[in-house]
């Protein structure tokens, strides 16, 4: 696994012994991010909010294309994302948080933050991308106009989504890995 472009580009990162997370693949990275690069302008992007973070890929990725923060959220890999952020010399942009992300992005509400683009990439089969999505519209941690990525399990079926969020595109990788991006807009 590697940070694709930019600033950090070629960038090895770390990844976790055993099976706590399943990253994201290059090769799926790779793809979302050129869909990703022909729907905003990283260095317009102020704050990217990665949960699920795991090893940290995604937001790394879009702060090495110019994005100006990142804040992670995971519950059990901080010490590794805290790792690939030093070693893409980051740390001045980054912050790492453990814990529950339910409890972590209340907190994050709290603080009247708002973010330009938001991953959710967690463990497939436990409707934990439902939970998130519904999350970050409820407590309003999306930007108007800003895009929530969601990677989830091919077979994984929403309930509905938030009358505040759009869906804008679907992709998907055979039949384990589906991303669909949202965004917030004022008409709905």
């Amino acid at each position: 696994m590697r940070i694709i472009t930019g600033k950090a580009k070629g960038l090895r990162l770390k990844t976790p012994a055993g099976w706590t997370t399943r990253p994201t693949s290059d090769r799926v990275k790779e793809s979302l991010f050129s869909v990703l690069n022909g729907m905003i302008d990283f260095s317009e992007v102020e704050t990217v909010l990665d949960i699920f973070a795991g090893t940290g890929s995604l937001g790394l990725e879009s702060v090495s294309r110019g994005a100006e923060s990142a804040v992670f959220i995971d519950s059990s890999t901080t010490d590794l994302i805290g790792d690939n952020v030093r070693r893409a010399k980051f740390e001045n942009q980054c912050r790492v948080l453990r814990g529950d992300f339910v409890g972590l992005m209340k907190k994050i509400s709290r603080q009247n933050l708002q973010f330009e683009l938001i991953f959710s990439d967690p463990p497939y089969k436990k409707n934990l991308a439902q939970i998130s999505i519904n999350l970050v519209a409820e407590l309003d941690l999306l930007k108007i106009n800003g895009l929530l990525v969601v990677e989830h399990g091919g077979d994984e079926i929403f309930d509905s989504l938030p009358e505040n969020l759009s869906p804008v595109r679907k992709l998907s990788y055979g039949n384990t890995t589906t991303i669909e991006i949202y965004s917030k807009n004022l008409s709905r």
